[in-house]
């Protein structure tokens, strides 16, 4: 009797599973989200390996038995050093033993790169690590490798898409470090579903974190992205890994931007900048002064403002283009910062200090590519709009900072001093702030003007 095959239904957005296609998803509320794929049910061995305790209640030989806060025994987290500071900024002071790391970002975009160095990093401190592509061949990666450097013999390659023959080695050679490129591509034989899909997908990581968790061994994974941005696959991949990196920036340009988007190690939101060269990737020590190359002097609808990116402040050009539209409907376009928060305060100039733009074209731009939506932009914004209405130009030692709200006041935001300071140590002259924050900062800075205000109408007779 031929033996009858039982399909399900995942979400490709959060992984949720039906036994019947739906439109909407019920976890995620994702449109046409749901794929096919055939359901081969669990073996009795698989059954018994789970019961007998190989899984992730058996770490490096613990038992799976409750315990209380006073019987966990707890030392520092092992950390390798990457020799890579900013990538050690982002992974909260380097690489732990033990961690499963997502590593997304663009095709091109320099992820295999940034990897094959830290191999090479790691390596020369006399640490066993293990290179597995699926993607590329021994010699391509040789190419790649020559073009970067020269590596140490503890570093092995390796080109394996079978996850049980990978398995089978990580588990008998037991390296420190071991890099995966990419997930999509591995399979794991006890899944009937092609290599990408959502079950191969999060079966092969679950494995993987097992293997990480149980041997101590830190595993990098790479992941594609689909074209919204997000790791192609199930979003509970994000869940199951301790933290998530994405690379950012244009593949056509020199810089890149790694940002931790999930850190059980660390704090998130850390970002490192980095810049492609011929030998591979160049961290970038000071990215404020390297978003400001080039800004032009005395140019109306341009202000520096001062974002903070986990724990390190930014200075980046705020760009602003008003000219009078040519058709009945003015057109509106933003780059680097939220769309409709453009829209919003240029509402809020409009009604609050009579700035009549609804005749104008207006274009926000952040230098350099940065993608950031802190309300901390707010203010350099809208005197970055009001500067080119006016056509009259802004100082070009000026940095300004503040959240602007609904009826154009301007309230404080976190950090002041930090935004401050990182103004101060670039040369700037003068630090437009929130009202709130101004009697601490005056106290605190005195080789620096700092200018309070309270509303849009306040700044804007600054300039």
């Amino acid at each position: 009797m031929a033996t009858k095959i039982k399909t399900v239904f995942f979400c490709q957005s959060c992984g949720y599973e039906s036994s019947k296609w739906m439109g909407q998803c019920p976890g995620c509320r994702e449109w046409n989200t749901f794929v096919e794929e055939v359901a081969k049910p669990v073996s009795k061995a698989s059954k018994s390996a789970s019961a007998s305790g190989v899984g992730l209640g058996m770490l490096a030989g613990g038992e799976s038995s409750p315990k209380s806060l006073s019987e966990i025994e707890m030392n520092d987290e092992d950390r390798y050093d990457t020799h890579i500071g900013e990538l050690n900024r982002v992974l909260g002071g380097g690489l732990v033993k033990g961690s499963l790391i997502l590593v997304g970002g663009d095709p091109g975009i320099g992820k295999s790169t940034i990897l094959l160095q830290v191999a090479g990093n790691i390596s020369r401190d006399n640490k066993d690590v293990l290179y597995i592509s699926g993607e590329e061949s021994l010699k391509q990666i040789k190419l790649r490798a020559n073009r970067i450097g020269s590596f140490s013999d503890s570093l092995k390659f390796m080109c394996e898409t079978n996850l049980s023959t990978i398995e089978e080695i990580i588990t008998r050679t037991k390296p420190q470090v071991v890099i995966i490129d990419s997930i999509q591509t591995m399979y794991n034989e006890a899944v009937s579903s092609a290599p990408g899909s959502v079950s191969q997908v999060r079966e092969s990581t679950s494995v993987l974190l097992r293997i990480a968790k149980s041997l101590g061994i830190s595993i990098f994974i790479v992941g594609h992205v689909t074209k919204e941005g997000q790791v192609a696959g199930p979003r509970v991949l994000e869940h199951m890994v301790d933290t998530v990196l994405y690379f950012e920036g244009d593949r056509h340009a020199s810089y890149r931007i790694l940002r931790g988007v999930k850190n059980r190690f660390g704090s998130t939101n850390e970002i490192g900048v980095f810049e492609m060269q011929e030998k591979g990737l160049v961290e970038v020590t000071n990215p404020s002064e390297f978003m400001l190359e080039g800004r032009p002097e005395d140019a109306s609808g341009s202000i520096v403002t001062c974002s903070v990116e986990g724990t390190r402040p930014l200075l980046i050009e705020v760009q602003a283009l008003v000219c009078r539209s040519n058709f009945g409907f003015p057109r509106r376009q933003a780059n680097g910062t939220d769309y409709n928060r453009v829209n919003l305060l240029m509402a809020v100039l409009e009604k609050r200090i009579g700035l009549q733009m609804g005749e104008y074209d207006a274009y926000v731009n952040l230098a350099g590519g940065m993608k950031i939506a802190e309300p901390s932009l707010d203010l350099g914004i809208c005197l970055a709009l009001i500067s080119s209405f006016r056509n009259r130009p802004i100082g070009s030692e000026v940095v300004a900072f503040g959240e602007v709200g609904l009826s154009g006041e301007v309230r404080s935001v976190n950090m002041g001093e930090a935004r401050v300071s990182e103004a101060r140590k670039l040369g700037f002259k003068t630090c437009i702030v929130p009202s709130a924050l101004a009697g601490k900062l005056k106290k605190t800075f005195t080789d620096i003007e700092i200018v309070g205000v309270s509303s849009v109408a306040d700044a804007m007779k600054l300039i």
